[in-house]
Order: C-alpha cells, then structure tokens, then sequence
C-alpha cells in the first residue's frame, strides 16, 4: 500500500518511516531541501516541495487509494495541506496529532470542517491501527463503488460454483445483505446443485435457496456477480461478469467490472465479513449462523490456510450467529455411503512414501471423493492424499496435504490445467478433467491404472521440489 507522509520535523519522520514499514510503500514530503538529503542519504524515501500546492502532490503521483498523512504539531494550521491533497484527489487522507495537539478538542475541530478525514494521535500508530484503518476505508470505497454499480439493476444474479459448499451460499447470502436486496432481486445460483448431506443439512435448516442455472439462463440476468469463484472455473459458458469476489489464486483470462480476489484469506466469508463491516450492514442471525459455519469448514476449524483476518471475522459473528443450529449442521459428516467409498479406496488405494493415491471409480456424485481425501489425511504417515473418481464422465480429484509441503493447486495446475479444471491452494485442490483428455494426454485407456498414474505424478511432483523445499519438508516431517 502506497502512502505520502507530509512532515517536516526529522524525528517524526524517522519515528514513521520505521512504524509505516513494510505495511506501506512510504514517501515523504518536506520542504527544507537540507533535511531532504540528510534522509535521502539515510536511505528514506523523499521529494521536495510545498505541500500548499495542489502540483505537489500531483508530482508525488497521488492517486484515490494513496494513504496521505498530514503532520499536525499545533504550531502552523494544516488546512491549506489538507485542501491541496484533496483537490489533487486523495481520498484516504489522515491528519496525524503530535504531542499536545493531539486533543479530543483539535480532532473535533477538524471533522466539523473536513469531515472525511480521519484524525489520529502518534501514540496510536505504534498499535498499528493505521494500517487497519486505511484497508477499511479502501473496502469501503470498493464496497460503495459496486453498490452504486449494480443498484440501478432489475435482477442481479449471484452465481456459485457446482455444487455449492458452505463458503458458497454464505458469501452468497452476505453478498445479498451488502446489496440491500431480497431472494427475489438478488437470485442465488448454480449449474449443479448441493448434493452433500451436510450442505443439504445446511440448505434445509436455513432456508436457502439455490436457484438452478444454465448458460442461457445466465444471460437473462441484469448484472452477474460470482462469490467464491472464478469466471474460467465455468469454461466459457460465461461470458461476461460484473463483481467477482473470492479468496482462491487469481486466475487470468477475463474481466469483471469489479474484482476482490484475496488468495491469502482462508475464506470468502472473511472477505465479505469485512465488507459488510466497511459499510455498517446489519447481519442477520441467519447470515451470521451461514458464514461462522463457512468459515470453519472451509478452514477446518482454523487448522487450514487461516489468516488473522479469519479469526477476527469468526470473533465479529460468533455473537451474531445461533451456535445450536450450527452444531446441527455440524451433525451430518458420516453417513454409510460415504463409509462405503473409504472402505473401497482403504481396499485399493496404495501408501508409498507417505503420499496416499486411491481411484473409486464411478461415482454418482462428486462429494465422496474430497470427503475420502480428507478422512485419509488423518491417518499416522499420510502427508498427501490424492483421490480420483469418475463423475458424469469426467475424471474429478481432490487433492489434500498438511499444508507445509509443496503446494497442491501448483500440483494440480501442472499436470491438469492444459486438459481441464485444475487449481486450489497450498493445502487442498481440485481438477476436474474430461475422461477423453485424459485418455489422449496419458495414454489411460485401462481406468484401472488411474490410482499408479497420480502416484506417479506426485512423487515426481515431489522430486522436483527445490533444495530449500526438500529441507523444509525434512525437518518439518
């Protein structure tokens, strides 16, 4: 994150230059050009020039998502600095109280005359509120600019991958409070619907519903947005889309009008727990009780690709949220068909230095195959599970591992992201891949050397690792 700091006393300067790093790119504004070398030769970053001006800040290359911070030390009146950065555009503007200037009074002051910019004491900084402050007011400023966007639409369509999880229809239901709209303007849908029983058990005891969609259907729509999913993930058959939020890798190959993709988030919910926040919504205890449960299951509890920032949303629910229905939904896991398919990949699967690969053959839905992949993980000396079944003619793998290995999207992207679906994160992915592709691209006309054929492409996955890579994973198994 960029930010211009106008400050002319060499202390202060030191003091931020030293707070700001590394959560932002600093650069300081000063006037007095011997102060600017001594800095400059100190290694911090400056220009020179009058903050009065409007050109000054426009020389700085200030833009609507710069963090501007104005000193304010109680001697010379800020006003002219702040109507400069404004005027130049900045939006994100800061006014920093030194010392004794730092009163309620002076901060009261302020706001009744520049009621967008945001005063704060030096004391503060060191509690690093700065940072979580400025990423507010740029969610708000996102969150704002898509509201505006999609308000003027008839119908607004909020489309989720094949057969929804958790993390899906919660973003989808938040997604619909941070609209302002009911289930008849802001229509949730998939090509596929829920077919796992606790998903279902979810659908059933929140009421949500899950509209069936086509790539024509698509099209009636006023404005398309996508929650925890990607435009490529849908191979084409959609075209065009208008707001896209997720917390997967970034994918190329399309354009939205909006976009808040944040692959280090361990769920969308965080995301949209962030922007529901950013613009004072009301979270329902439906909303509330769908995204604490989104969360969990998508970060096992926090044992899984988890941020802070997941904790803190999981915090922010958690009083919202009805824990009673939660431990309901929780209540589905094992049923006998899904012990059926760990009995058939514990009878034909195969553990060779601790990766373990099993092919279930054909299957009538997909949710058993990430269900065995993840039972597997569990057990003493499996660090990777590879599992693969045959649904609707395409071959559909999970793929899972403790997570401080090498990575499982990169994993699935190699040998698959030519032929199919194929991507994730460190800890789990999935690639879905015609039968016919296969067959073409690693000569698999005999279905039953699949589970050889994925240990195979793991363990030269795992031999191409780099030399820091095979240490790390030395010491850490």
């Amino acid at each position: 994150m960029r930010c211009l700091a106008v400050c002319q006393d060499e202390l202060v300067i030191r003091m931020l230059d030293e707070i700001l790093l590394p959560g932002f790119e600093v650069e300081f504004i000063v006037e007095n050009k011997p102060l600017a070398r001594r800095l400059h030769d100190a290694g911090v970053s400056v220009v020179v020039g009058d903050p009065r001006r409007t050109d000054t800040f426009l020389k700085a290359d200030l833009s609507p998502s710069t963090c501007v911070i104005i000193e304010d030390n109680g001697r010379r009146s800020p006003r002219k600095i702040l109507e400069a950065a404004r005027d130049a555009g900045g939006t994100l503007v800061y006014l920093l109280g030194i010392g004794a200037a730092a009163t309620t009074k002076r901060t009261e002051e302020f706001h009744t005359e520049f009621p967008d910019v945001a005063y704060l004491a030096m004391s503060e900084l060191f509690g690093n509120p700065l940072v979580t402050e400025v990423s507010r007011s740029l969610t708000r400023a996102r969150v704002q600019q898509y509201q505006r966007y999609l308000s003027d639409a008839d119908r607004v369509l909020i489309m989720l991958h094949n057969d929804p999880d958790p993390d899906a229809m919660a973003s989808g239901l938040a997604l619909r409070n941070v609209l302002r709209r009911t289930k008849t303007t802001a229509i949730i849908g998939a090509m596929q619907g829920v077919t796992r029983p606790e998903n279902l058990r979810m659908v059933n005891l929140l009421d949500i519903h899950v509209e069936h969609m086509t790539a024509e259907t698509v099209r009636e729509y006023d404005r398309i947005c996508m929650v925890d999913v990607q435009p490529h993930y849908f191979g084409g058959q959609i075209d065009r889309v208008d707001l896209v939020i997720d917390h997967h890798p970034e994918q190329a190959g399309y354009t939205a009008v909006f976009k808040d993709v944040r692959a280090d988030y361990g769920s969308t919910c965080t995301i949209l727990t962030e922007h529901l926040r950013a613009v004072d919504v009301n979270i329902s205890e439906r909303t509330a009780t769908a995204m604490i449960y989104a969360i969990k299951s998508d970060t096992l509890f926090f044992n899984r690709q988890t941020n802070r920032v997941d904790i803190e949303a999981f915090s922010y629910l958690y009083p919202l949220a009805d824990p009673a229905l939660i431990r309901k939904m929780e209540g589905a896991e094992i049923t006998s068909e899904r012990l059926e398919y760990v009995m058939r990949a514990h009878q034909g699967g195969r553990l060779t230095d601790q990766v373990f690969c099993a092919f279930l053959g054909t299957l009538p839905r997909e949710d058993f195959i990430p269900y065995v992949a993840d039972f597997f993980l569990q057990l003493e000396h499996v660090k990777w599970t590879v599992i693969a079944g045959i649904v609707n003619d395409s071959l559909v793998m999970s793929i899972r591992n403790l997570g401080y290995t090498r990575n499982a999207g990169e994993f699935a992207r190699r040998f698959f992201g030519d032929i199919g679906s194929a991507g994730g994160h460190r800890a789990m992915a999935k690639a879905v891949v015609p039968m016919q592709a296969l067959r073409d691209k690693f000569a698999l006309d005999d279905t039953s050397l699949i589970s050889g054929k994925l240990h195979e492409m793991v363990r030269q996955f795992l031999h191409d690792a780099s030399p820091s890579d095979r240490k790390r994973e030395t010491v850490k198994g």
